[in-house]
């Protein structure tokens, strides 16, 4: 299927061909018929990916901040490769879609194929959407008409904030196509409307659409206008759906309002207030929330969990079925708003108009009508990519299949493989982009969204796996038992119960399965066991990771999901200290942070080995992000071993060592990823010893558990 792409790095926009995304529980699938161009979010984004490095850092200096930090932590060339890896992903345009439900997934309800919807769907022949970001297209509602659905909620949503009521004086600044829908739902609701804008046409569609209007571009006071509007009163409302860098629209709006007036902002601007013009007055400032209650919120947009219909009248869902019941009842007219139709095949010509500076207004894109035949090719879900291997793979070289391909798989882990000499055949991603993207990128020869169909590819030897932690189980064992060999990104599941299945499937599978536990592959953490081995004492280890906070509602967090930090991403250091000790473990002690912070992302762990030595492990969230984020230190027999965040290895009082450096940072990624390789070429041993694999994954699992709140 095809779908528009635009790249942040260069603005360009590209027409792909995508894997179609396959039905989730939850979500409905959508052949697109009409989509809207968003003239205001999409220009922006096109001309931020025109514009120079410098202009880029100039537009989001809180992200300039992030990249300095980083440097000073992980150095020059690190932070560097960084920045371009994320420039360099492609984003997927679009937001208004209207288009016919070919399949319902489990779960949803109200739903079914046939059934016109619209939806936050993207610029794509097929759009896998949320049932809650899902509405009806009454009858009486053409597909061009609907298109507007979505950024009239957006409008209406700004209202519903502004609490109009019959016979007030509101004031629309900025008559761009949700500002110009505004002013039909503000005079729907009885209201006196005064729009505001630069342009003359634009003003004409609002005076059309019965509101009085001040045209900016003649130096025409708004101020004086507003006060005049609402005869010497002051005005109840400004909402302000224009997009600028100035404040002045703020200000001017404090200034036209009368006492205890409202103010809400659904466009962008510059946000530097006057305090006395809104102390004076009394004056209520908001920020309207895109579509509505819900948006943001991953229970509702993406676990299918609506809002109690008693208690929040107003969802995204029923603010887009109020949109398209005033458009049924002719109380919002679209048609004027409509300036161009191109068909899908031309999407950059569109493009090419929006950051033209040319007049547009609404861009329709048309997509072409489906048969059960379209349907059946759009709904392809694999892809071959024209970047692929140009001739079969060669003897030896181990046949690799992808399945997740997210920033660290893409950057880290599937270059790694390719150094090491794998054939890259297949990447599986759940909405195909990334699949395609860096599937392209990569070298592989085909992008799929069917897991299953990959992971049982005869051609396929060895399937590496990067999905979201509750899934790595799952997959393991539906890997072994397809005979596969099996890399899988930590850890190795979440659950005891995931463990005791992939060792179930293990012991009948005779296959290579390795944890990407990297760190005991670094060139400093290799030097450092090999030294140890030369003293034969027990050593006292002490780790401190400086692991940065992580929203509370990021899915790492989650422990259905991610399994928490400590089974997420502790595990890596609970392996390092338990390879490094050479011994299993005996006993733990486990204390994290108490009070209003309490979570398993502070925490102290205490680890006893059989050989007498122990290790102790902070995992920290609460520091500074400008220290590096991890530092060991190992001491043994009268002498010490500091490792600073795998860049500089120093022995203190160490017999024939002083120091290893490196100039850049290197955690093992390549190592362990070449030792996996060579394991399946040979036919084992695997890199990492599977009681070893089976242990700590079993006892992160238990120290995790034992920290939660």
């Amino acid at each position: 299927m095809k779908q528009i792409l635009q790249s942040l790095k260069t603005g360009e926009t590209e027409v792909a061909d995508i894997p179609c995304p396959r039905v989730k529980p939850g979500t409905l699938l959508v052949r697109t018929g009409r989509t809207l161009v968003s003239a205001g979010t999409e220009r922006m984004l096109v001309q931020f990916g025109k514009s120079n490095l410098i202009d880029k850092a100039r537009q989001q200096p809180d992200k300039v901040r992030m990249v300095l930090d980083k440097i000073r932590t992980d150095g020059l060339p690190e932070t560097l490769e960084a920045v371009r890896f994320k420039l360099d992903q492609p984003l997927p345009l679009g937001y208004c879609n209207v288009g016919t439900v070919v399949e319902v997934g489990a779960g949803v309800s109200g739903f079914a194929p046939g059934d016109r919807v619209v939806s936050n769907g993207q610029h794509a022949e097929m759009v896998l959407v949320p049932k809650n970001l899902c509405a009806k297209v009454p009858d009486g509602v053409s597909d061009e008409a609907a298109a507007f659905t979505v950024l009239g909620a957006i409008g209406l949503q700004g209202i519903r904030l502004v609490q109009p009521t019959l016979g007030e004086c509101v004031v629309v600044t900025g008559l761009g196509l949700i500002g110009l829908m505004a002013v039909q739902l503000l005079r729907a609701h009885g209201c006196r409307v005064l729009g505001l804008d630069f342009d003359p046409a634009k003003l004409a569609l609002a005076r059309q659409f019965g509101a009085e209007v001040v045209d900016l571009s003649t130096g025409a006071d708004p101020v004086a206008a507003a006060l005049a509007f609402s005869r010497g009163a002051g005005v109840d409302a400004v909402i302000i759906t224009a997009s600028t860098k100035s404040s002045e629209p703020v200000s001017q709006a404090a200034n036209m309002c009368r006492k205890r007036g409202r103010i809400v902002l659904v466009g962008v601007t510059g946000l530097e207030l006057s305090r006395a013009d809104f102390y004076e007055k009394e004056l209520s400032f908001q920020v309207s929330c895109s579509y509505g209650p819900g948006r943001y919120d991953p229970a509702y947009e993406q676990g299918g969990q609506d809002y109690p219909i008693g208690y929040v009248r107003w969802t995204e869902q029923r603010n887009f079925e109020a949109i398209l019941d005033m458009m049924q009842a002719g109380a919002v007219d679209t048609a004027p708003l409509v300036s161009h139709r191109f068909p899908m095949s031309a999407a950059k010509d569109a493009y090419d108009l929006l950051s033209g500076g040319g007049p547009s207004l609404g861009i329709l894109l048309e997509f072409p009508p489906g048969d059960a035949q379209r349907d059946l090719d759009l709904r392809r879900p694999t892809v071959r990519l024209p970047t692929g291997p140009a001739s079969a793979p060669t003897p030896g070289q181990v046949r690799v299949g992808v399945v997740g391909i997210g920033n660290y798989a893409a950057r880290v882990l599937v270059p790694a493989f390719r150094k090491g000499g794998a054939a890259l055949l297949g990447a599986a991603t759940s909405t195909g982009i990334g699949a395609f993207h860096f599937g392209r990128k990569l070298g592989f020869a085909e992008a799929t969204t069917d897991t299953a169909g990959l992971i049982g590819n005869p051609e396929v030897d060895a399937v590496v796996i990067a999905t979201r932690h509750d899934t790595h189980g799952r997959f393991v064992v539906e890997a072994l038992r397809a005979g596969k060999h099996v890399f899988v990104e930590k850890p190795l599941a979440i659950t005891p119960e995931g463990v005791d299945e992939v060792e179930a499937a293990l012991r009948t599978s005779g296959r290579v399965l390795t944890v990407g536990f990297n760190r005991r592959f670094a060139p400093h953490v290799v030097k450092a066991k090999a030294l140890l081995a030369r003293m034969a004492q027990p050593a006292s280890f002490v780790m401190t990771v400086n692991a940065g906070a992580i929203p509370a509602d990021h899915w790492t967090q989650d422990p259905a999901v991610g399994g928490g930090r400590i089974i997420g991403e502790g595990c890596h250091f609970i392996d390092l200290l338990r390879h490094l000790a050479g011994a299993p473990v005996t006993g733990f002690k486990a204390v994290r942070m108490g009070g209003t912070q309490a979570a398993d992302d502070k925490a102290t762990i205490t680890l006893e080995f059989a050989d007498g030595s122990f290790g102790t492990f902070h995992y920290l969230a609460n520091g500074h992000k400008s220290l590096p984020k991890e530092r060991l230190e190992i001491f043994c027999a009268g002498a010490v071993l500091q490792l600073d965040n795998f860049r500089v290895l120093r022995g203190f009082g160490w017999p024939g060592f002083g120091s290893m450096r490196l100039w850049r940072q290197d955690k093992g990624q390549e190592a362990c990823a070449a030792a996996f390789l060579n394991a399946v070429r040979a036919g084992g041993p695997p890199p990492i010893p599977v009681a070893e694999l089976l242990e700590v994954s079993r006892l992160s699992i238990e120290i995790g558990e034992a920290l939660r709140p």
